[in-house]
């Protein structure tokens, strides 16, 4: 029997208060003191192995200690208030961004690599049964494989491991995630190899997906990603940027994507096909990225297709000639555009009045297209418009102000940001500019702007940017300047500006970067340059400014890593010796400053220096040994051109280019080389001693330029030129050195430009150097080489621009092997023993005969010594290193350029030739032993400068067409035994500047021309000449009478036989038109009958005349 016992009546409110108590109870149970440990023992201890397989750097996981402590509190974790399980792991690096490459300073981009996590990706995570968030973005896990053990966390929702150096195919166990909404898989940008994957079918199963990104995965073998992508309805964003895609299914009408609202394909390869129709399809799209996908065409009857995107916001189409169409760009009208970029898609002017309808547009990219005509009134109702770019057009003609006026005409013009650079537009810059008045940005760098700044600039007291660089602006800069309080950069480098700087340059209390470079401005820096507290760049290098500079000019700028003052005639004077910036400079060019006599002891404290020139300061003092560990990431340093004196006993470890070119340093190289010199030069100094232990025990990175010339260096070369494979620019000369030329320098096979002249070294020239197939340059003079010059020198050697081989022991003719060196400008094989004849094969000197131009000869090579993924990005340009410590104002190490010297017998004397080297042009081979006639063949080198072929055995006579040479300056035959007159034709030589032919047996007239005339009597002496200059005066020839008797003895049969062949020719003449032509007789007999009569009248009318008086 079943008793029913009563319900007891229950009232609302006490069920309520009842439900409270029980949630009390279960939370107190649950935590009965609010300071217990909340996280799981076992949960914690996973997450401490998971920390001790890391390295972290900068510390960011301190927290992350001890067994006892509460996990949910350690940065990056977050647990669950109830159940006290880990269900977030935030391990991004910090400040919310991956490393970039644009880093503004080094010491941030260094910063920002100690942020990132390195070391293992620890499996011991597992153990988070709970977790749902996971981001371990922008580390780097050194190319390690994608952790697979991640598919094992089911409960995750969020996954983000993108930009951390992950390598390898991703794994389709990540299809397990079935609860994911985020997904973001992306490559590490700077990897060496790409994260992939093979088959994309497990991403079907993440139903309640909605945020995908695989940018930078490579999907090369995916050909089904489109039908994978269908099936996640949910989705609302896809990045796909840099996935390596290339087949896009053009003819796909429609696809599944109903969500989506953000679509990024850019940065993959279509160049073969059209425009996708299913991409048309996905009317939810706000967002369209199709950036450098360089889609050719459009499916004729989708030409109309982008009216179907009613909600699209934003599109950027770089790259994709398809839209180079009015039809195609009338089809925007029905879209709801506020950010267009149609940049580099070949658009011509005629096709933009199709964007009048789209009066929501507020940024419009129309940069590296065709325009070349003034933007349309109608696009997009440019009232509205607030950033604007048409940079890298064509607006030749056109000035700023017609591009301009539209503008001006609205009543209240929106625009913010306006871009014009390098479009060659020209004119003023309008006093209408003020009436911009919320420009933030304007960018008009690379044009041909003329006249002066506006005061009227002052107004747009919103301005951020001024950017007016490499223009022809002149005159002063307007005082006005110093209005715009929020101004963050100006860059007036590169103009005509004169005049002092302004005073109110100080009130700029926003300004970051100040670039005045290369301009005409003089008198003094003002003191109100030291208030600029935000300053960061300051560069107004190659100007005319002068006198003292002290602290008050620095005085504020806390935050200035970047100093560029070099090219001026200033004098650094700190009013107190132990003067301490304010700053931390990373780069700091001073170059013909004068910082001297006393070397600065404040640059020691600038400990962040990456790049230092002080050269040519006027600095003479000795260097403490303690200056050379003041910079631990010294990259650049010069300081050539001085007296410094002292020594090292190893280079800084970070530096990559070392200059100490001139000064007075002295003791040993040292046998510790810097590991990262690429660039080393301390020519010109006192080094001592002999080369091994330097270039044998060096271990760095191989050095690609190295200048030890003019030093004091002796003993043997060393063989260890195996290690030294990089090198292409190798100078030793005037030094001691000795003994033979070591086999092992044709090891060097990159080398280009080799300078071993000025030694002592002797032997034959080894073999080996025929593998340095890439020699452009090869001096060996003033040495005591033997042997015959070797043939390879022209089979082997292709590159040769400069052979001197002058002052040695050569003997032998010369090899007409060298005449296959097409490309030689300077041929000096003077002063050796050389016999034979002069080579005829000139001609097939390319260069010396004008069939291929002159080149300089200076050396550039790619060149980079910071950590990989540093570019510095707010400089002035790339630098340029060279043997002679010039260094552009830029300091991205991009280059390193080498210039040759070599001592030249030009114009009668021995000069030292530097940067211009490589354009002159020399044949010398003067004082040997050689016989024969000059060649005529050398007459056909037009483009040679110099020829020398004085203090030999020559006879024969000088080429008559040697006026052909119209290139000639100097021309020296002299102490020879050359015979016969001067041609005429060295009247032609109007550049001939020095002039000997003396001490020959020439004989006659001094041709008469400026050039000739103006040379002293000593260039001709020795020889049977007359005439100006020489004081010898040419007398006429007389006929010797001895000479006269014999004329009068013998009969001239020449003459004799000139008129009888006269007489012949005449009489035929008059004889045979009268046998052949009847009416020519009887009018020939007709003219003689009456000039008988006439004769005969005038005799009789004569003898009258004369017997009747």
């Amino acid at each position: 029997m079943i008793v029913s016992l009563p319900v007891p009546y229950v009232s609302s409110s006490s069920y309520l208060c009842l439900l409270l108590v029980l949630a009390l109870l279960r939370y107190c149970i649950c935590d009965q003191n609010f300071d217990d440990v909340l996280c799981m023992d076992r949960e914690r201890q996973a997450l401490l192995e998971f920390k001790r397989g890391l390295i972290d750097e900068a510390g960011r996981l301190a927290s992350w200690a001890g067994v006892e402590n509460d996990c949910c509190k350690w940065v990056g974790i977050d647990c669950d208030n109830v159940t006290g399980h880990v269900h977030r792991v935030d391990l991004r690096a910090l400040k919310g961004h991956c490393v970039r490459s644009d880093y503004e300073r080094y010491k941030d981009f260094d910063d920002a690599q100690k942020q990132m996590l390195k070391g293992n990706f620890s499996s011991s995570l597992m153990q988070l049964k709970q977790l749902k968030y996971l981001d371990a973005s922008c580390n780097d896990f050194g190319r390690i494989q994608v952790p697979k053990f991640i598919a094992s966390l089911g409960n995750l929702r969020y996954v983000n491991i993108s930009r951390s150096n992950f390598i390898g195919i991703i794994p389709p166990q990540f299809g397990n995630l079935s609860e994911l909404h985020v997904l973001s898989l992306g490559s590490f940008r700077n990897s060496y190899e790409m994260t992939s994957m093979m088959d994309m079918q497990w991403l079907s199963s993440l139903h309640k997906l909605h945020h995908l990104d695989l940018s930078g995965v490579s999907l090369s073998q995916a050909s089904d990603w489109l039908k994978v992508i269908n099936t996640l309805p949910s989705l609302v964003e896809l990045h796909l940027s840099n996935t390596q895609l290339h087949d896009i299914h053009p003819y796909v009408s429609s696809s599944n994507l109903t969500s989506l609202s953000l679509l990024d394909l850019s940065q993959n390869d279509f160049s073969q096909s059209f425009m996708p129709q299913w991409i048309y399809s996905i009317t939810s799209l706000v967002s369209l990225d199709l950036s450098s996908c360089t889609f050719y065409g459009t499916i004729p009857n989708s030409i109309h297709s982008f009216r179907n995107l009613t909600n699209l916001e934003s599109l950027h189409v770089l790259g994709n000639t398809f839209m180079n169409s009015s039809l195609v760009l009338q089809g925007l009208s029905s879209c709801k555009l506020i950010s267009l970029d149609i940049s580099f898609c070949d658009i011509s002017s005629s096709v933009l009045d199709a964007l009048h309808n789209l009066t929501s547009l507020h940024i419009v990219d129309l940069s590296l297209n065709e325009l070349s005509e003034p933007l349309p009134k109608s696009l997009g109702n440019l009232c509205n418009l607030r950033k604007i770019d048409l940079s890298l057009n064509q607006f030749y003609g056109i000035s700023l102000t017609n591009h301009l006026e539209y503008f001006f005409k609205c009543g209240s013009p929106s625009l913010e940001s306006l871009s014009l650079t390098s479009t060659g537009i020209f004119g003023h810059l309008p006093s209408q500019i003020g009436k911009l008045i919320h420009l933030v940005h304007l960018l008009l760098s690379k044009n041909n702007i003329i006249g002066t700044i506006p005061g009227s600039i002052g107004r747009l007291s919103f301005l951020r940017t001024l950017s007016l660089s490499q223009n022809n602006i002149t005159g002063p800069i307007p005082f006005s300047i110093g209005q715009l309080l929020n101004l963050q950069v100006l860059d007036l480098s590169y103009n005509t500006l004169n005049g002092s700087l302004p005073y109110s340059i100080g009130r700029l209390s926003s300004l970051q970067v100040l670039k005045l470079s290369h301009n005409r401005l003089n008198g003094n820096l003002p003191n109100s340059l030291g208030q600029l507290l935000k300053l960061k760049t300051l560069g107004f290098s190659y100007n005319l400014m002068t006198g003292v500079v002290t602290e008050a000019h620095f005085a504020k700028l806390v935050n200035l890593y970047y100093l560029n003052g070099k090219g001026n005639s200033l004098i650094l004077r700190p009013q107190h010796a132990n003067w301490i910036p304010p700053f931390q400079l990373e780069y700091l060019y001073l170059n013909s400053w004068v910082l001297g006599p006393e070397f600065p002891l404040w640059l020691q404290s600038q400990r962040e220096l990456l790049y230092l020139d002080v050269s040519n300061t006027s600095i003479s003092s000795p260097i403490h040994k303690s200056f050379w560990r003041s910079f631990p990431n010294l990259a650049y340093l010069d300081m050539s051109k001085n007296v410094i004196q002292g020594s090292f006993s190893s280079f800084p470890p970070s530096l990559g280019v070392l200059n100490l070119n001139s000064n007075k340093f002295t003791g040993r190289l040292p046998s510790n080389s810097g590991r990262q010199l690429a660039y080393i030069d301390v020519s010109n100094n006192s080094f001592e001693g002999s080369l091994h232990q330097f270039l044998c025990s060096y271990d760095g990175i191989l050095p690609i330029v190295l200048n030890l010339g003019n030093n004091h260096l002796s003993g043997v070369i060393p063989h260890c030129w195996e290690n030294w494979k990089d090198l292409q620019f190798l100078n030793l000369e005037n030094n001691n050195l000795s003994g033979g030329i070591p086999v092992t320098l044709g090891s060097i096979t990159e080398l280009h430009s080799l300078h071993m002249h000025g030694n002592k070294l002797s032997g034959r020239l080894p073999a080996s150097l025929m593998n340095l197939t890439n020699l452009e340059i090869l001096q060996l003079g003033r040495n005591e080489l033997v042997g015959n010059i070797p043939e390879w020198l022209g089979t082997h050697l292709p590159s040769l621009r400069i052979l001197n081989l002058r002052f040695n022991n050569f003997h032998g003719n010369i090899p007409h092997e060298l005449c296959n060196l097409t490309h030689i400008q300077i041929l000096d094989l003077a002063h050796n023993k050389l016999s034979g004849n002069i080579p005829t094969c000139v001609n097939n000197f390319n260069v010396l005969s004008g069939k291929e131009s002159i080149s300089n000869v200076q050396y550039s090579f790619p060149f980079s010594y910071y950590p990989a993924g540093y570019s510095y990005s707010s400089g002035s340009g790339g630098s340029t290193i060279s043997a002679f410590a010039s260094a552009s104002s830029g300091p991205a190490g991009s280059t390193i350029s080498a210039f040759s010297s070599d001592s030249l017998v030009l114009k009668g004397r021995e000069d030292t030739y530097g940067a211009i080297l490589g354009l002159v042009t020399l044949l010398d081979l003067s004082s040997n032993y050689l016989v024969g006639h000059i060649p005529t063949e050398h007459t056909t080198l037009s483009e040679l400068q110099s020829l020398n072929f004085s203090r030999n055995q020559l006879t024969g006579g000088i080429p008559d067409k040697i006026g052909d040479m119209k290139s000639l300056v100097s021309l020296d035959v002299s102490m020879n035994k050359l015979y016969g007159q001067l041609p005429m034709s060295l009247s032609n030589l109007n550049f001939l500047s020095s002039f000997n032919v003396s001490y020959n047996n020439l004989t006659g007239r001094v041709p008469s021309s400026t050039q000739l005339q103006s040379f002293n009597e000593s260039s001709f002496i020795g020889n049977g000449l007359c005439g100006a200059p020489v004081t010898d005066t040419c007398v006429p020839v007389e006929v010797p009478d001895s000479e006269v008797q014999i004329e009068e003895d013998g009969p001239d049969w020449g003459l004799i036989i000139s008129i009888m062949a006269g007489f012949v020719f005449g009489f035929w003449i008059i004889l045979v038109p009268l046998i052949v032509c009847r009416s020519w007789r009887i009018k020939y007999f007709h003219f003689m009958s009456e000039l008988a009569y006439m004769v005969y009248d005038f005799m009789h009318m004569y003898c009258f005349n004369k017997f009747s008086k």
